[in-house]
């Protein structure tokens, strides 16, 4: 039986059901929360989310399903905020260990099957470049979930509306350092936040994202009166989070300011920081879509090593002397008002061979941490 999961309204899915019964539908009743990047979905109970909201058991219908059919909204080169919010839960699919694929670092599959996955994105029309950047991207999520891209169908009609924008950019203002992150204090996204900060000499304000996320239009007049804001967030499924995602729908359909310049601070676990592209350019296609200037971004790979070390070690020796100098420059431009190309950073002077390695053993000591033998972790669904 196909699992659908599918953004659109109760109407639209009621002309579309037919083609595609019998199925299991997976759509938004309004009550998925975010992904919380706990992994608790890996180290206490594997492949299933710890929140209980209707959407825990994502990698057990994954499982079970023959094929799984996605449709949705065409959203700044990806999946709508609801359908990101999906996949974001469905990391219990996987196994959190990695391995190496096709020269790139991945999660190792939790079913030995690869499954099938057709997309259908609506939201047109669609040039050339936006369905080739559409197949990057889920060819990327595919190869990270560990399936495979059966098909990939473009339908116009259902675009956001336009952006309305009231002037030009301020040129006076604060830095506004939106934290994406759910692990707001303890994660990497606001470690790095912090770090920024310090190198920055415009007058900085932080805002967690994840405390706003019952009424996101409260974060408006902030991002109104910034000067730049930086997105931090880190890499969920081959993409920015799905609170981000909702943030950036809401602001384009409410947002009544003037132009901004838009940065992204971007980190991730994974080893090769050249997977950060799709977010780079989901943020890219974004501020398109607004009206923004996009500033340039910097994309940190490994960044669980890099956070730990960042906490034992003066920040600039040794793995972080490439962040620290990438960082610096970062700052430079956002002062400036300027831009940079897409910085990646790597560890420096740590291989990935070593990385992996240790990453690997380091779940099974968080699993007995939790109380669970690291050969539950491997359990099927």
């Amino acid at each position: 039986m196909k699992l659908v999961i599918h953004d659109l309204t109760n109407e639209e899915w009621k002309k579309a059901a037919p083609a595609y019964e019998p199925c299991t539908v997976v759509s938004d009743n309004g009550a998925i929360r975010p992904c919380t990047g706990c992994f608790g979905c890996w180290t206490r109970d594997p492949g299933h989310c710890v929140v209980m909201d209707g959407y825990e058991n994502m990698g057990e219908l994954i499982t079970h399903a023959d094929e799984v059919v996605i449709i949705s909204r065409y959203t700044y080169g990806g999946f709508s905020g609801f359908v990101k919010n999906v996949f974001d839960r469905c990391l219990g699919y996987v196994l959190p260990q990695f391995e190496l694929v096709s020269g790139e670092s991945h999660h190792k599959r939790r079913s030995a099957q690869a499954k099938p996955f057709s997309f259908i994105f609506y939201g047109g029309p669609f040039s050339a470049e936006e369905k080739a950047a559409a197949f990057r991207y889920v060819t990327a999520v595919c190869t990270n979930i560990r399936g495979f891209v059966k098909s990939l169908t473009f339908r116009d009609g259902g675009t956001l509306p336009p952006a309305q924008i009231a002037g030009e950019a301020a040129e006076m203002g604060k830095i506004l350092l939106l934290n994406g992150s759910m692990r707001h204090v303890s994660g990497n996204s606001a470690a790095l936040a912090v770090q920024l900060a310090k190198d920055l000499r415009t007058e900085t304000e932080t805002i967690a994202l994840c405390r706003h996320l019952k009424n996101l239009e409260d974060l408006l007049p902030a991002v109104e009166a910034a000067k730049a804001v930086v997105l931090c967030v880190p890499l969920y499924v081959d993409g920015l989070p799905s609170q981000v995602v909702r943030f950036l729908e809401l602001m384009q359909r409410e947002y009544r300011g003037s132009r901004k310049r838009i940065y992204t601070l971007a980190n991730m676990g994974l080893y090769e920081s050249r997977q950060l592209e799709s977010l780079f350019e989901a943020v890219r296609k974004w501020c398109a879509a607004m009206g923004f200037a996009y500033g340039g971004g910097l994309g940190l790979s490994a960044g669980e090593l890099v956070g730990t070390l960042m906490q034992h070690l003066p920040f600039g020796s040794w793995v972080t002397l490439p962040l620290a100098r990438q960082l610096y420059r970062l700052a430079q431009a956002i002062d400036a008002g300027g831009a940079v190309e897409d910085i990646y950073v790597e560890p420096w002077m740590f291989p990935r061979g070593l990385y992996l390695a240790i990453a690997n053993r380091n779940w099974d000591r968080i699993a007995r941490k939790n109380g669970l033998e690291p050969k539950e972790m491997y359990r099927k669904l």
